[in-house]
């Protein structure tokens, strides 16, 4: 009778909090198909099952933190269940080694109605009445959330389609409640360091605990930048280029000039791979993430500005896995959308490098010995002295600036 045992759950994550089971002991189940919620530093994902059979034993009830390698299901073998051909590994939603799809095999998610308390919905899944009317939520993540907090539904307006009740909703008004029940200064605000705003502080202070970093930075004319941007857009309109994205594309072809720039320190070697996983930084109401575009040196520039809008979407809606979050190799970061002309990034961890372009302004530049009005933008590149001196670093910034400045410059090498 085999185990399941809890998979890898990617770079750093060696435990998970079990949320829900989707199934009970006596089920059939099929390989790749979900059979539990766990919750990690980084989101709430489905594990689905390697193989096929019948549920004897669930080893974690919910509510129990289990360790990477751990049991989490037994199944036993059924003869001629198994589906010629149809094999998996021990992997997360994400990883899956079937063609067919979660949505497909489960149909679409619907929102539930909750009763009072945030308690989960009785079996058969109809409306559960109670004095203050359906309380829309469509995660058992978020019903978890409210219950351990004490909230009531009820009292949280759903900020999602049609009252629709999303985990930044119940956090808030966590937050809020925290607020009224801790004693503070006047206009002064708590906000926890837990979850994923937790996670990201974690490795952001690792960061500046072990990298050695260096900034250099350059003032760039970016005028045939936004030029080149709006011809592409304007010839497929249907697929838009994103500044990101072109800037990214720059930076993709500076790191095969300079690989040492894409690359990690494990104890006293430089490990510089042949892929470059492009992360990029993201904006989110429960905090910066960084979603990562894998092997994105082999992307298009049309493409790859799809991918990084898809992440982009997905991390604002907290449906990103965990193998979406991690093993990125470069990070490229746009904080002109703060209004802000340039900035001393903190490199992600393990990462040795990260640029970042600042707003893009009319200012006075020369051209041709004469004075004239450019848009003019910084970039900045904070990098590990450790894997590069100061003439690569120097090298590569300078050949992004020039791409930006020329976009034909990097036609030479596409």
């Amino acid at each position: 009778m085999p185990d399941f045992l809890l998979p890898d759950l990617g770079e750093g994550l060696t435990e998970a909090e079990v949320l829900t089971w989707m199934v009970r002991v006596g089920d059939t189940v099929r390989v790749d198909q979900p059979v539990v919620e766990v919750e990690t530093a980084k989101a709430a994902v489905e594990v689905p099952v390697p193989f096929a059979g019948t549920v004897t034993a669930l080893h974690a009830p919910p509510g129990t933190v289990v360790r990477v390698g751990a049991p989490l299901i037994t199944v036993e073998p059924v003869e001629g269940l198994q589906e010629p051909g149809v094999v998996s590994g021990n992997v997360l939603i994400g990883y899956g080694t079937t063609t067919e799809t979660r949505r497909s095999r489960r149909g679409p998610r619907r929102a539930q109605t909750v009763p009072h308390g945030g308690g989960p919905v009785p079996h058969g899944g109809g409306p559960v009445p109670h004095g203050g009317g359906p309380v829309r939520v469509i995660s058992p993540l978020v019903r978890r959330i409210a219950r351990e907090g004490g909230l009531d539904l009820r009292t949280v307006v759903g900020t999602g389609p049609e009252g629709l009740i999303r985990r930044a909703d119940v956090e808030k008004a966590l937050v809020d409640v925290e607020k009224a029940l801790v004693p503070a200064e006047p206009g002064e605000t708590r906000i926890p360091l837990k979850g994923v705003r937790g996670a990201v502080a974690e490795k952001l202070s690792r960061s500046r605990r072990e990298i050695p970093e260096a900034t250099v930075w350059v003032d760039v004319d970016a005028t045939e930048f936004l030029a080149a941007r709006a011809a592409l857009n304007a010839a497929a309109p249907q697929r838009p280029v994103s500044l990101l994205a072109l800037l990214s594309r720059f930076a993709l072809l500076g790191l095969a000039r300079h690989p040492e720039l894409n690359a990690r320190v494990e104890r006293d070697e430089i490990v510089i791979p042949q892929h470059v996983h492009l992360g990029f930084a993201a904006q989110t109401d429960r905090g910066l993430v960084v979603p990562v575009v894998r092997d994105a040196h082999r992307m298009p520039t049309r493409a790859l500005s799809a991918a990084i809008a898809e992440r982009t979407a997905a991390a604002r809606a907290g449906t990103l896995a965990p193998a979406a979050l991690t093993g990125g190799t470069f990070t490229v970061n746009n904080y002109g959308v703060f209004g802000v002309d340039g900035s001393a990034a903190i490199i992600n961890h393990p990462e040795v490098a990260i640029l970042g372009i600042g707003r893009i302004i009319d200012r006075p530049w020369v051209v041709g010995g004469e004075l004239t009005v450019r848009k003019v933008s910084q970039l900045t590149l904070a990098f590990d002295h450790r894997a590069c001196d100061g003439g690569a670093a120097g090298g590569f910034l300078r050949y992004v600036a020039d791409c930006v400045e020329s976009p034909l410059t990097a036609l030479g090498d596409l």
